[in-house]
This record gives C-alpha cells, sequence and structure tokens, in this order.
C-alpha cells in the first residue's frame, strides 16, 4: 500500500515549488515519482498534428515523492503518513498530525 495515490491533495516541501500543493495526477511507483498538478511546470516543443498546434507547451514534470507531503484533512497542513489495521481488518491510511483516516 502507497502513502501517496493518485488523487491526493499534496504540498511540495523542497525544490523551486515549495509551498505549492496540488492534486496528484499520475504516480510512477517503480521510479518513486508522481506528476502533481500545476507544480515542476517545464516548457516542450511539441511539433503540429492533425487534432493539436505545434508550439511551446508548458507541462507537468514528474517529481520525487519524497519531496511531497500529504495535506492533513483536518487542518490543511503537511502530514506524514501512517497505517493501521481497523476492527473490520481493512488497512487504512492515517494522518500521523491529526490522527485522521484518510482513506474510507
Amino acid at each position: 500500500m502507497a502513502k501517496i495515490k493518485k488523487g491526493d491533495r499534496v504540498v511540495v516541501l523542497s525544490g523551486r515549488d515549495k509551498g505549492k500543493s496540488g492534486d496528484v495526477l499520475k504516480m510512477e511507483p517503480a521510479k518513486s515519482r508522481a506528476i502533481v498538478q500545476g507544480v515542476n511546470m517545464v516548457q516542450r516543443h511539441q511539433k503540429q498534428t492533425a487534432s493539436e498546434e505545434g508550439g511551446i507547451k508548458a507541462k507537468e514534470a514528474p517529481i520525487n515523492l519524497s519531496n511531497l507531503a500529504l495535506i492533513d484533512p483536518k487542518d490543511g497542513k503537511p502530514t506524514r503518513v501512517g497505517f493501521k489495521i481497523l476492527k473490520d481488518g481493512r488497512k487504512v491510511r492515517f494522518a500521523k498530525r491529526s490522527g485522521e483516516v484518510i482513506d474510507g
């Protein structure tokens, strides 16, 4: 089970985008990287196609998971993530800052 998943709201802890937050659009667990909406933007040259116009486009580049922290659902501040098993046997993530269960 991953500490950060697609759809989570995260904040950047270090780098040029420190302090920015966004939703995780895509996870690359094998490379331990994630693509976060509006974070780590890069310029790429795009060749013109039948459906899309060419030019210089801005898009999100992957960012290392060590530079991201989940946002606590209770107070909106960065938190570490832990795991616990509920009485019904489900394994869930919880915010270590507040103890709030993140999923389910």
